[in-house]
């Protein structure tokens, strides 16, 4: 899995932070945006987080290349609606060569990761089959694979990629988003430490809201925070 953020807003945090200050402020916008400091800028972001004047946030927005997911990781993706998609087509591109994502309880188990990959070449070379035989390929990939590996591009705002972190970053998230979303969050916090340094699975920052099915890392958190 490969993710890399390829673009973002230009000075995310000073951006927020005068979206945040023009709501409550006479100065003119030019106004506003000379007097931050740096040290202003941290003091309005922490505050409006803390305040979830979470409005603010979308006046910054970060796009994200990712290759070597599996479609069953990119179906779970596309559910956050406020975010823009453009993923590698099955339907124009020839996929003759096996590409496929391999879960980590399957290649442990030698026998089974055998048979998953017999399963994969078989699926493959139908697929091939059905491209050679003259079988459009948007068509031939309805025998594809879940486990097909994908390439996609991603762009959220801030508000949005809270609450995808809040869901992803969770132990009870799926493994491979979870760890999708674990590197998007390490590459964001490159660019915008503040506004990001609480981001992550609810137990960060509050209770649990998984209940009984909680995994306990909340009791952890809450213990290095007393």
């Amino acid at each position: 899995m490969k993710v890399k953020l390829i673009k973002y807003t230009n000075d995310p945090e000073r951006t927020c932070a005068m979206a945040a200050k023009l709501c409550y402020s006479n100065s003119d916008i030019e106004d506003i945006s000379g007097k931050m400091s740096s040290d202003d800028i941290k003091k309005i972001i922490r505050h409006i987080l803390s305040v979830r004047h979470y409005s603010v946030l979308e006046h910054a927005s970060f796009t994200f290349g990712i290759e070597g997911v599996s479609r069953a990781l990119t179906h779970q993706l596309v559910r956050h609606r406020i975010a823009s998609f453009s993923q590698q087509s099955q339907r124009y591109v020839n996929l003759e060569k096996p590409d496929y994502i391999v879960p980590k309880t399957v290649s442990k188990n030698k026998q089974i990761n055998k048979k998953f990959e017999e399963t994969m070449e078989y699926l493959w070379d139908t697929y091939k089959e059905f491209v050679d035989a003259g079988i459009p390929k948007e068509d031939a990939r309805f025998v594809l694979p879940n486990a097909a590996s994908s390439k996609i591009i991603v762009t959220m705002n801030t508000r949005s990629l809270f609450n995808f972190f809040n869901l992803r970053c969770c132990n009870r998230a799926q493994w491979e988003i979870r760890e999708m979303a674990n590197l998007m969050l390490k590459e964001v916090k490159k660019v915008a430490p503040i506004i990001f340094e609480n981001a992550g699975p609810p137990c960060n920052t509050g209770p649990c809201p998984e209940g009984g099915k909680s995994c306990g890392r909340w009791k952890k958190t809450r213990k290095e925070k007393e």
